[in-house]
């Protein structure tokens, strides 16, 4: 039986254990790993006009059709396979996003070599730590952030598609470079870092 006295961050209440347990064991939680990024960099861009519910439950259909989110694969995807997932049920089949994973892989790879990892590009955005906010309430948390807007800008100058800034600020959610789990969320408590090299964001006008 589900902890009825559990808080949690309200947009993830309600609808499934499966987002719960994403919200609880994967969402804020900061991610080093480039496959990892490249993934939720993958379905983030997917999610554009539609719900993240969407996008999670078909995320291993994702994983199948992608190569497992390897870049290096994807970025060797060419028109047959294109019009092979085009035919496949199980991700959103829309033409624009499909090619832009390829050429966001092409792009991923070109950060890789620029870099030594992707890792090593994105965390600077932050200044190299996770933005822990402060918000009491859902309609506090921002859909963009002056961090998002640099990030989507310089990730669309080197070519990325649907990178628009509310897009990168979920990721950026999803992969911890910022934390925006409620002040009352029970995963803030348990995640809540200590020490130097934390940056606070506090509620709007506070």
């Amino acid at each position: 039986m589900p902890d009825v006295d559990v808080r949690r961050c309200t947009w993830s209440e309600g609808i499934d254990p499966l987002y719960e347990r994403y919200h609880d064991t994967e969402w804020g939680v900061p991610v080093r790993d480039d496959l990892r990024h490249f993934e939720f960099l993958l379905l983030e861009s997917a999610q554009a006009g539609l719900s993240w519910w969407t996008i999670l439950r078909k995320r291993e259909n994702y994983r199948r059709a992608f190569a497992g989110f390897d870049p290096a694969k994807v970025a060797r995807f060419d028109a047959r396979a294109v019009t092979r997932l085009m035919t496949d049920a199980g991700i959103v089949r829309n033409r624009q996003k499909i090619e832009a994973a390829i050429g966001n892989a092409r792009g991923f790879l070109a950060i890789q070599e620029q870099f030594g990892s992707f890792d090593a590009y994105v965390w600077p955005f932050v200044g190299g730590a996770p933005i822990m906010s402060r918000w009491r309430v859902q309609s506090d948390v921002p859909v963009t952030t002056p961090e998002s807007d640099a990030l989507s800008k310089d990730l669309k100058r080197r070519g990325f598609k649907f990178v628009g800034s509310t897009i990168i600020y979920a990721h950026m959610q999803a992969t911890g470079l910022v934390n925006d789990h409620l002040l009352s969320c029970f995963v803030r408590a348990r995640k809540e870092p200590r020490g130097r090299g934390v940056k606070a964001r506090r509620r709007r006008g506070s």
